[in-house]
């Protein structure tokens, strides 16, 4: 008998609708907005996100990201260099 993937819940996982601040869809304006917004705040203020260096998103991870939008993005951004990802958004923001 074969069985939806989708409806098959991954051991020790709890569904997206389980987990606040977890999105079950990916939103595709992540990767525009890591390439054209800027750190409105901090050390780095004012520089884009992209070009964060990887010390200062690690320290964010350590230290709990900021509460709404720019929190999903550094994450997001976390993520993406931490997984050597970062030429994917650097190529979004050259064709904008």
């Amino acid at each position: 008998m074969q069985r939806d993937r989708a409806s098959v819940k991954a051991p020790g996982r709890a569904r997206s609708e389980e987990r606040p601040g977890v999105c079950s869809e990916p939103d595709p304006t992540v990767l525009v907005d890591l390439a054209t917004v800027r750190m409105p705040f901090g050390r780095y203020s004012g520089r884009l996100l992209v070009d964060l260096p990887e010390p200062y998103l690690v320290w964010f991870r350590q230290q709990g990201f900021p509460k709404g939008r720019l929190g999903v993005l550094l994450g997001s951004l976390y993520e993406i260099k931490a997984n050597e990802l970062e030429h994917l958004v650097r190529e979004v923001g050259r064709r904008l």
